[in-house]
């Protein structure tokens, strides 16, 4: 039953998005909300400027209708998952909404975006405490956790879902590329809820993998539409929270290491850049240092997609569950 309910959950999120998103996009053109692309960024990418965005509209709308629709149980697990995945979409959107509407490139300040992520995810931590979440962490692929009490989880699990949202953010840079990625760890995850018998994470995994695949038809090579921060920062907000009250907190390293990969040749990008005066790739995050090093986009979206597949089912591999 459980199946049945995750096929069906994926299929009304999946049409949702894929019916939605043809309304929405001549409504993106006719408002002017084109994507901006970065001057310094690489040259094929500047016959993307005026590229409808803001789609993640798309995402948000068809998974919180699925979720809502098929969740089993509205308990602690179902309003952490709701608050992460609309929450941190709403950020993302305010993010989207300045950089075109008011015209201010970098949207929300620094100190804004961290403040929306800070009680979002505080919000979150609220919800765990109430319930009395286990602050107990598995290191995966072992029988081994540790717990330093509340002190120590409740930190970790802002920090983690500040982390992980940007890492997410990060790799939302090539048509269908952050579209694939989060489609195949969502189905990672939505295995680990169901062995976990969480199933509002599980339907949540679910009704985010409809949805980006419905968005996927649209974001493919050449995209018709982008997702913006309202997409990307939603799909982090779920992946996080769901990782959080399945008690995979670490296998996330594993299932999204795609996403650690792009945050992390960013962060190595601007340490040695700071302290050396050297760049390490030729640009960061790292699918574009591929793209400058003279691979076609398709050919770093089809890579990505295969190293995020290859690590899902490493992560599937050792997770305990299983």
């Amino acid at each position: 039953m459980d199946f049945q309910l995750m096929l069906l959950t994926i299929g009304v999120s999946f049409i949702l998005a894929v019916i939605a998103a043809p309304l929405l996009i001549p409504l993106l053109r006719r408002m002017k909300f084109g994507q901006q692309v970065r001057e310094d960024g690489p040259k094929s990418h500047l016959k993307k400027s005026g590229t409808p965005t803001m789609g993640g509209v798309v995402i948000v709308l068809a998974f919180t209708l699925a979720f809502l629709k098929f969740s089993p149980v509205k308990n602690t697990d179902f309003y952490v998952l709701l608050v992460a995945t609309l929450g941190f979409g709403l950020i993302g959107f305010l993010d989207d909404y300045i950089k075109i509407v008011a015209k201010r490139s970098l949207g929300l300040t620094a100190r804004q975006k961290l403040f929306g992520q800070l009680m979002f995810s505080g919000i979150m931590s609220f919800l765990l405490i109430q319930n009395g979440h286990s602050t107990e962490i598995a290191v995966p692929g072992t029988d081994w956790a540790f717990d330093f009490g509340g002190w120590f989880y409740y930190p970790f699990i802002v920090i983690m879902m500040l982390a992980i949202s940007n890492a997410v953010n990060f790799t939302d840079g090539l048509d269908g590329l952050l579209s694939g990625v989060s489609a195949i760890a969502f189905g990672a995850f939505a295995i680990v809820a169901m062995q976990a018998t969480s199933l509002p994470a599980a339907v949540c995994a679910a009704a985010m993998i409809g949805a980006v695949l419905g968005f996927l038809v649209y974001n493919a090579h050449p995209a018709k539409v982008f997702m913006g921060d309202t997409g990307s920062l939603a799909i982090g907000g779920a992946i996080g929270a769901i990782a959080i009250v399945t008690k995979t907190e670490l296998l996330f390293l594993v299932i999204g290491g795609v996403f650690v990969i792009e945050m992390l040749s960013v962060v190595i990008q601007v340490i040695s850049f700071k302290t050396r005066g050297k760049r390490v790739f030729k640009m960061s995050p790292i699918h574009h240092h591929f793209e400058l090093s003279g691979w076609s986009e398709w050919r770093v979206v089809i890579t990505f997609w295969a190293v995020g597949l290859l690590l899902a089912g490493l992560g599937l591999y050792i997770y305990k569950g299983l």
